[in-house]
């Protein structure tokens, strides 16, 4: 899996998205040439033309109207999602397949409170068109069961990509419970859960949804615990045609819809225009870029953000990017610390060049990466490079709020130059924060170095916290790095339920 694991982190979410989604519509085009689907070939192409055509056309309207910063890359998602569900039927589909896609594009920029979205655009454009034309309705062909090997391939790994397995998994389970008691009650037989069950998985468009449109960052909640509760909801929602409750059934679009509505409500965001205050240099490729932050903005240290900056001439990585942030709810500046790569990509090349005044959009505040409510529990830290930001933020809460603890934190490092905010995790001895610095570049240790150095093992631990098997760990840093600490820690004995890692749903490191 760590093979797969580097792949996928080098490629965002956005990316991997519109990738899986043109590999389903290559797969069903290609399975429809030579007879397997019953669909014309051609019809899938014209379509998908003109939804993207069209996506791309309106998008480029509303956002010149509102004055709003867009992505290509979640356009040209929405437009090959409406592929996917509605009817391939050219040209008799073409009035609807506008509509949706003039709906869909409307909705990413009307349909906002504070300018954050509130329904999935796709699910909400094909729910208002089957409402007010009950003729026009998705009928998500992309579930059937030729195509499900495909479906589960691709949707297995961008949820790997964007952690949200538990999510799924709980919808999952729901579900079939759900809809083994409507057979059961309704033929108390076992085979007819069976039957149902086998119905759902080959002949629905379950697991695409669960995927693609359940798991979509901009309308499902920001934490775990809210995630499986929508999930719940959603779930409910979607198996109402097997439960014939009051005559009351949902389609799946209309499903979404109601569980995003759910979503805004029990789940706090915000979207934020700011402007940079300053940019300071902190190491050779490692730069600190502070933000006037809005007084009712609230957030847990640790937490991450997406941060959308536009410009010209976007490369295939985009112009979105999830950053922790650095600094504590107790500062008066909003700070994400960034590492540079040579060559850097188009978003962090106009990171870098960006003045002091010019406006960045932050969105999605988000993460369980947070410090326990119980403070009394022993925690180890452990930090690589620039994934010291959460931790940043939390040691100076910690510090600001006076409290009491027993962290011990391990940052590890190539060279001491690029050590960062020790200042800080020195002034948090005094609260019960003791660091450990290693450096990984033998060739260039100091004289007469006081931390650890190498590669960091069990017997490092072990003989550095004697206590090391009842302590929670907390991990955060590059993919790789991560699960690497995670092989050590298991081989010292650390049980993983003590471990927390830190994750951006859309991680990509340059």
């Amino acid at each position: 899996m760590k093979y797969i694991d580097s792949i996928l982190n080098k490629i965002t979410m956005y990316k991997l998205t519109l990738y899986y989604l043109i590999f389903l519509i290559g797969v069903a085009t290609t399975l429809s040439f030579f007879g397997v689907l019953n669909y014309n070939p051609l019809d899938i192409l014209i379509d998908s033309f003109l939804a993207v055509i069209v996506c791309y056309v309106a998008n480029y309207i509303f956002a010149k109207i509102t004055k709003a910063v867009t992505n290509s890359e979640s356009v040209y998602i929405t437009a090959l999602i409406l592929v996917l569900i509605i009817p391939v039927k050219y040209p008799v589909n073409i009035a609807f397949f506008i509509g949706a896609s003039v709906l869909a594009m409307a909705a990413k920029y009307l349909l906002t409170v504070e300018k954050r979205h509130l329904f999935n655009p796709a699910a909400v454009s094909v729910a208002a068109i089957s409402l007010l034309s009950p003729e026009h309705a998705a009928t998500w062909w992309i579930g059937t069961p030729v195509m499900l090997p495909f479906v589960l391939v691709g949707g297995l790994l961008l949820i790997r990509k964007i952690k949200r397995e538990d999510m799924v998994f709980s919808f999952l389970i729901v579900y079939l419970l759900i809809i083994a008691a409507g057979a059961f009650f309704t033929t108390g037989s076992i085979v007819s859960i069976l039957s149902r069950w086998q119905l759902t998985i080959l002949h629905s468009a379950l697991f695409f949804f669960m995927f693609v449109m359940l798991t979509e960052p901009l309308t499902s909640p920001a934490t775990k615990k809210l995630r499986g509760l929508y999930a719940y909801v959603v779930a409910f929602l979607y198996a109402t045609p097997t439960l014939n409750i009051l005559g009351i059934s949902f389609t799946p679009e209309i499903a979404l819809v109601l569980g995003n509505t759910f979503s805004y409500f029990i789940n706090p965001n915000y979207r934020l225009a700011l402007s940079l205050k300053y940019k300071q240099q902190l190491s050779v490729d490692t730069y600190e870029f502070a933000f006037d932050k809005q007084k009712d903005f609230k957030f847990i240290p640790g937490q991450y953000m997406e941060w959308t900056l536009p410009h010209g001439k976007v490369d295939s990585r985009g112009n979105r990017r999830y950053f922790s942030i650095s600094s504590s709810p107790t500062e008066s500046n909003l700070t994400m610390t960034i590492k540079f790569y040579n060559p850097p990509s188009s978003y962090k090349k106009e990171l870098l060049d960006l003045q002091n005044g010019k406006q960045i959009i932050a969105t999605q505040v988000a993460g369980d990466f947070v410090l326990p409510k119980n403070l009394k529990q022993p925690l180890v830290f452990i930090a690589g490079g620039v994934g010291i930001a959460p931790f940043r933020s939390m040691v100076q809460y910690i510090i600001d709020k006076n409290l009491s603890v027993d962290i011990i934190l391990i940052y590890t490092n190539r060279t001491v130059s690029d050590i960062l905010y020790s200042t800080i995790f020195e002034r948090a001895r005094n609260n019960g924060v003791r660091t450990i610095y290693n450096l990984t570049d033998l060739e260039k240790l100091p004289e007469g170095w006081q931390g650890t150095s190498g590669r960091i093992t069990p017997q490092m631990i072990s003989e550095k916290i004697p206590d090391f098997a009842k302590r929670i760990y907390y991990i955060s840093g590059p993919q790789l790095m991560v699960q690497n600490f995670e092989s050590t820690l298991k081989s010292a004995g650390v049980n993983s339920a003590q471990v927390k890692t830190d994750f951006f749903p859309g991680y990509s490191e340059r």
